[in-house]
């Protein structure tokens, strides 16, 4: 746990276990023992990579607060199984009516004499857990010793490393819910113009059958008449 003067964060190191092609998420906790409303916010130097949530907020005095940290599907592993990623958690006093909503990033800027409490996190990868052994209970036969992360790799080498804020991927999914949404509707429009052609064609050919009937009836009219008249001409 790291003693900072404004917030108490656990752990200190965030350990992902490494799968491929797979979300992995891990959790922070921030503890403010303080009697003072503190924000928080928290960049890393990979944003692509990892989705925070929240990446900013509000710790009230005497309480807690969890951040969800998820390291999105990686297609490779990294050599090593070493990760130069890092995070870095800023905090500021606040006044007791701030919101969530009313953070802004002037509030982390320690040239506007803000005092801005800072503190770096490491990031590791910890291998998958090994399947069980087949073999029985008390036999140490078969058993694999768990690979070791060297922290070699995790160190924090450059120190004017920029950060920057982690994705959000809530507006990804309210824009993709919109297109879905539009494409719906367009499909349904289009359905309906189909069955709105579809009754035409259907009414013009009820039309055409009906007005078929008449024309008949004249024709046969017609040769009635020619024929009775070639009988009058007869007699």
């Amino acid at each position: 746990m790291s003693n900072g003067e404004l917030l108490q964060i656990h752990p200190v190191e965030l350990q992902f276990t490494f799968e491929l092609k797979k979300q992995i998420a891990c959790s922070l906790q921030l503890s403010n023992k303080s009697d003072d409303y503190v924000a928080f916010k928290v960049k890393t130097t990979n944003p692509k990579k990892y989705c925070v949530r929240p990446n900013t907020g509000i710790v009230m005095p005497r309480s807690t607060c969890d951040v969800i940290v998820t390291m999105q599907a990686q297609k490779e592993a990294p050599p090593d199984m070493q990760c130069k990623d890092k995070f870095l958690l800023q905090s500021v006093i606040v006044s007791p009516r701030t919101m969530a909503k009313d953070i802004t990033p002037e509030m982390f800027n320690k040239e506007s004499g803000n005092h801005v409490e800072e503190v770096k996190l490491r990031v590791a990868y910890v291998p998958p857990q090994p399947p069980p052994s087949p073999v029985r209970e008390g036999s140490e036969e078969g058993s694999s010793p768990r690979a070791s992360i060297s922290e070699n790799g995790a160190e924090f080498h450059n120190a004017s490393r920029t950060y920057a804020e982690p994705q959000d991927n809530s507006s990804e999914t309210k824009a993709l819910i919109l297109k879905l949404s539009e494409e719906k509707k367009s499909a349904i429009q289009q359905n309906n113009k189909l069955q709105q052609e579809l009754e035409l064609l259907r009414r013009e050919s009820s039309s055409r059958r009906r007005g078929g009937i008449p024309f008949m009836y004249v024709i046969i009219v017609g040769l009635v008449g020619l024929f009775l008249g070639y009988l009058l001409k007869k007699t």
